[in-house]
């Protein structure tokens, strides 16, 4: 692929005992087998502008709300604008559920 290329697979759980989903999606031009694509780009691409990056993990300093926001596990690997992603998302306090939330719905929506 394109050096600058946007390419990413999504793995996600639902819960520690369920079946791993695999997601891919690539942007420019659109594809992957995503079910929501187009939104999933524009909501990379809205994260990746932001202040801080979606990849990065959360500081071990910063102070987040204890608030549980469910058991869901994903792990994104790829490619995003030439920058290689390796990252591990959780839902475990409000920080995490926080950077879950600024890539939904490239990563799934929880309700």
């Amino acid at each position: 692929g394109r050096a600058d290329g946007k390419s990413l697979t999504i793995v996600v759980k639902d819960d520690v005992h369920a079946k791993e989903r695999r997601l891919t999606l690539r942007c420019e031009p659109t594809g992957g087998n995503h079910p929501r694509a187009e939104e999933a780009c524009a909501a990379v691409d809205r994260a990746t502008r932001g202040v801080r990056s979606p990849w990065e993990p959360v500081s071990a300093d910063t102070m987040c709300t204890q608030m549980h926001g469910g058991p869901q596990t994903a792990r994104v690997t790829g490619t995003w604008a030439g920058r290689k992603v390796d990252a591990s998302f959780d839902r475990s306090n409000g920080c995490e559920i926080a950077r879950w939330d600024s890539l939904t719905p490239a990563l799934p929506e929880v309700r």
